[in-house]
């Protein structure tokens, strides 16, 4: 909710609880930027991810994690599933911010 506080005035925010409730609202409607957590309840982050990358709707969809896991291999495995953006949580809002604004604008 943090991340809806700071993301809101600047961009519109829809929330899922799991990796399955993401990928519904994947679904539902087209969406610019997905903001992703390793860890979550069901299908984890990376899971996710993949499912983003393998579905023709939403490939081109930058996906962005804000994790805990912040060792290089976790980075390295979040590239690995498709991620565009690895931050490590906490995440310094600026910089959060710019990588939002440098993905929307390509």
């Amino acid at each position: 909710m943090v991340l809806c506080a700071l993301l809101k005035g600047r961009y519109d925010t829809r929330v899922a609880i799991s990796g399955e409730a993401a990928l519904r609202l994947l679904g539902a409607a087209p969406v610019d930027l997905v903001l992703l957590d390793a860890v979550m309840p069901g299908m984890d982050g990376y899971e996710v991810c993949r499912r983003i990358r393998a579905n023709p709707a939403t490939v081109a969809v930058p996906v962005v994690f804000l994790t805990a896991q912040s060792a290089p291999e976790d980075a390295a495995r979040a590239v690995a599933a498709g991620a565009s953006g690895h931050l490590a949580k906490p995440v310094e809002p600026a910089l959060l911010l710019a990588m939002v604004e440098r993905l929307l604008a390509r």
